[in-house]
């Protein structure tokens, strides 16, 4: 039964009465006739909606295809130009000059106006000469031949198994390895061209005419006039940007079996989609799409989120450790036992307002410090330093695997002169090896803009100081209000509550200073009068990063080295600053450290990633709304008008991205004694933070144009740097910080039975309550219920007693600890030192099968060129030997045919 019988018979089913109503006939005599015909309306049903999808997918097609071209539709639109549709008669004519001698070049240009008249669009097309001419010029290095070197590894048995990281090769297909060579035109032979239009990928073609845009001329009277960036500065043109591969989301899902629109659509539902969260990243797509630049920044964050793995699977067991000892920590019993130690009268912790204490009050905060200061802790802190070093190493190795695969080997970034550089610098100077006059800036300018920068980065250096001691006096102020409140909750957890509260307001100054500091930093990098492109970049870099690392990791090394130890003792506090210092509770300080640390990184992270989501798309919002749409205009917009609605990119770049990770790594490495859920945070932000870069290039931002980049560049120091900072800061928290090396004196060396029993109480001197400094203003409390008379209170420290000959000086306990601790650090370091030497000279920084496929292009492309000048030669002699017989045979012979001749 063909379609139009069965909605014949529908229609059959139903009449008309006299009234205009629809009235039902009788139903069939046959059930089995009415349910067959029900089932075939719903078959009718479904392959009807199934035809208008695949007609919506044929519309969108042929729609974005159609916005990707030139209005003939075939040349391919690899770059566009945007200027509002006013315009100065200085801008018309320097956009005129610019615009033909792009012409001139080879380009084909396109305009097109907006409907509503406010952007013009250039449209910019690079034919197939220019396009080898330039490639050969950068030079791009292109296939020549298919790899033929079959790597044999050995198949472990979990490898035969399917990956279910793995994307699915249907959907994005590994791509076919080729031994490359630099692109050379009178060499074309050589290169594997199948297609000439899909020789050159989508971002090479714009990496070429974004060539072109810095290099062609603007003024016809003054040749240091060049440059698109340049003209973007003077506002003669609004934007420029490659487009993108038309739309990034259809109605059906690639997953179902439909095909992808374009790679664009591949990386939004393979790379940026949250349901992806577990895949790996399709770096070479990512690659071909946005250019090798935004490829290694992808991939070293996908391999140190890898790399993530075992540390937070270790830094977990060690806090799951933590939690499983703790009913047998005898210090922590011992100070919960309110009739036993928990009994002691400890002396005040501030003035004024404090008054005596029992030790049983810190109970919650030394068991909370053994959760995280353990002996697991030790080893932790170990491993973290070997496994950065490791991961530094890996990272090498897997950065040369993406150099060969890239084509990035030995690749040497060429540099231009900054177009402020030019416009500000007045003098010029012959260049030596382009022996044109170029601008230069001498060195008694330089100096005194140098100096300039550094003295306002000591100042907001000193800012930094100055609100960490903020956040000190108001961490005084706050435990004296708290120690004497009502609530006996608050007094109980006055110490905890500060220092969440004050993690709080540390991260809102972090956040204030940042925001003022990124601003200062370009005013003084711009003050600087930077040459080229690298030499801007890395002086804002480092000027963030030593702000940044002060303003991140300032209030967390005051709280590690120096809270409780500049103070003073009872009878003896340095009031020299008007108040008196901190203190560390019983249990120590690394509870605070803990505190601090996780509140200033998990809150960094969490505002960061909210700025990445919701800021571009309320921009993108708002730049929609000036957007010209009409009800009637049912037809999509040119992909030229989408793109410029979206929002630029960066004009740093990656900085943001980098700067943000390189913090974290940080926060992992140079604390990793004092947090080991560090990493495990780390890990959980990152897969998020993955997810939100491929989104925000994906759809929220201009195609960047694409850019070559053979490593990560000056990040990588940095974190080296960081790497040997995290081991010494590491041995200096497990001796200095943590109570661990006086546990371990007290246990082998004062304890009977080499247990801990009794070390509460060894760590704890003794004060006459008489002899407090007038300053402290301690409250007369010469009686306290349950305890009777307090003429004696203790304090944490290693002195002699006041009925001592030698009251309150250093006992010789005090000194075996100072010499226990000095001495783990100067072994934990030497040791940590030895052991991420030895991992570094181990392991190779690039895997032998990479050498051997850069010793076999090598060879290849030395073949081929040896081939290409034998053919020359060859042709070069067999037309000279035409020409000598050409000239023996005498004109009266025209029987002879060339062939003979040959």
């Amino acid at each position: 039964m063909d379609r139009r019988s069965i909605r014949g018979s529908e229609s059959e089913m139903q009449t008309l009465s006299n009234d205009g109503k629809v009235s039902e006939q009788e139903p069939a005599e046959n059930p089995g006739e009415e349910l067959l015909e029900n089932e075939s309306e719903h078959i009718i049903n479904m392959d009807d909606k199934i035809k208008i999808e695949e007609a919506k997918v044929r519309a969108e097609e042929e729609n974005q295809q159609a916005s990707l071209l030139f209005d003939d539709g075939c040349r391919k639109i690899d770059f566009v130009l945007v200027y509002p549709g006013l315009n100065s008669s200085k801008e018309l004519e320097l956009r005129e000059t610019f615009e033909k001698n792009l012409e001139r070049e080879g380009l084909e240009l396109e305009r097109e106006e907006r409907k509503d008249g406010k952007y013009v669009f250039v449209k910019i097309h690079a034919p197939w000469d220019v396009l080898t001419r330039v490639a050969e010029l950068i030079p791009l290095k292109m296939p020549i031949k298919e790899c033929d070197i079959d790597s044999k590894k050995q198949i472990w048995c979990f490898e035969s198994c399917a990956n279910p990281l793995a994307l699915d090769p249907t959907i994005v297909p590994k791509q076919t390895g080729y031994f490359t060579a630099d692109f050379s035109r009178v060499r074309e032979d050589m290169f594997i061209i199948d297609n000439k239009d899909t020789f050159f990928t989508n971002a090479q073609r714009s990496l070429i005419v974004n060539e072109l845009l810095l290099r062609t001329q603007f003024n016809a009277n003054d040749s240091s006039k060049f440059g698109v960036d340049k003209l973007l500065k003077l506002g003669v043109y609004s934007s420029a940007y490659p487009l993108h591969d038309g739309y990034y989301w259809s109605h059906n899902s690639i997953t179902s079996e439909s095909k992808p629109l374009n790679d664009r659509h591949v990386l939004y539902e393979m790379w940026a989609s949250a349901k992806k969260w577990y895949k790996l990243q399709p770096m070479d797509l990512v690659r071909k799409y946005f250019g090798e630049k935004i490829a290694i920044y992808c991939a070293w964050l996908g391999y140190y989120t890898y790399m993530l793995l075992l540390a937070a699977l270790v830094g977990l067991l060690v806090f799951v450790f933590g939690l499983a000892s703790l009913p047998f920590n005898t210090p922590s019993e011992e100070i919960c036992d309110k009739e036993g130690v928990g009994r002691i009268v400890m002396c005040p912790l501030c003035d004024r307002n404090c008054s005596y204490w029992s030790l049983y009050t810190s109970c919650v905060y030394t068991r909370l410090t053994h959760v995280f200061d353990n002996y697991a802790t030790v080893f932790f802190a170990g491993f973290m330093a070997v496994w950065s070093t490791a991961f530094l190493v890996f990272w090498k190795r897997q950065e040369a695997v993406y150099q060969y695969n890239w084509d990035m080997t030995n690749f040497h970034r060429e540099e231009h002169i900054r177009p402020d550089f030019e416009v500000k610098v007045k003098s010029r100077k012959l260049n030596p090896v382009t022996k044109i006059e170029e601008p230069f800036l001498p060195w008694y300018r330089k100096i005194p803009r140098q100096l300039t920068s550094i003295a306002v980065v000591l100042f907001m250096v000193f800012s930094v100081l100055a609100a960490v001691f903020g956040v000190i006096m108001y961490r005084i102020i706050v435990l004296s209000v708290l120690y004497v409140a009502p609530e006996v909750f608050l007094q109980q957890n006055a110490k905890i509550i500060t220092s969440i509260t004050a993690a709080l307001l540390c991260l809102i100054c972090i956040s204030l200073l940042n925001m003022i500091y990124q601003r200062i930093a370009i005013w003084l990098t711009d003050l600087e009068y930077c040459r080229t492109e690298s030499e801007y970049e890395d002086s804002f870099i480092f000027k963030m990063f030593v702000f940044q690392f002060i303003n991140y990791y300032a209030s967390i090394f005051y709280i590690a080295f120096f809270k409780g130890r500049i103070g003073g003792r009872p009878g003896d506090y340095d009031y020299r600053l008007g108040y008196r210092a901190e203190e560390c509770d019983p249990g120590g300080c690394l509870v605070e450290l803990c505190i601090q640390l996780a509140t200033v990184m998990i809150g960094k992270q969490a505002l960061n990633n909210f700025q990445e989501v919701m800021w571009p798309k309320i921009l993108n919002w708002y730049r929609k709304l000036s957007s010209p749409k009409k009800a009637s205009d049912k037809k999509r917009r040119p992909q030229w008008e989408v793109d410029n609605d979206l929002l630029d990119y960066p004009p740093l770049g990656l900085f943001e991205d980098y700067l943000e990770m390189v913090i974290q790594y940080g926060f992992i490495t140079i604390f990793a004694a004092a947090f080991p859920l560090a990493p495990l945070f780390a890990l959980f932000n990152n897969v998020i933070e993955i997810r939100l870069d491929a989104y925000k290039l994906v759809t929220q931002w201009k195609r960047p144009v694409s850019c070559r980049a053979q490593d990560i560049g000056i990040w990588y120091g940095i974190l080296k740097g960081i790497t040997y900072i995290g081991i010494i800061t590491n041995g200096f928290i497990i001796g200095w910080t943590s109570d661990f090396i006086p546990k371990m004196v007290y246990k082998y060396s004062f304890s009977e039975d080499n247990s801990l029993a009794g070390y509460v109480n060894s760590s704890l001197s003794y004060f006459n309550v008489s002899e407090f400094q007038k300053e402290s203003n301690i409250p007369k409390q010469d009686f306290i219920e349950g305890y009777g008379t307090v003429s004696i209170c203790r304090y944490s420290d290693y002195r002699e007693p006041p009925w001592s000959e030698n009251k309150y000086e250093y006992t010789s306990l005090y000194w075996h600890v100072f010499c226990a601790r000095l001495a783990f650090v100067i072994l934990f370091e030497h040791l940590v030192l030895f052991l991420t030497w030895f991992v570094s000279y181990m392991i190779p920084p690039i895997p032998g099968d990479i050498q051997l496929l850069v010793l076999r292009e090598l060879y290849l492309a030395k073949e081929a060129r040896y081939k290409v000048s034998f053919d020359t030669l060859d042709d070069e002699r067999s037309q000279v030997r035409r020409r000598k017989v050409a000239a023996e045979v005498p004109d009266e012979m025209p029987e002879y045919s060339s062939a003979v001749l040959a």
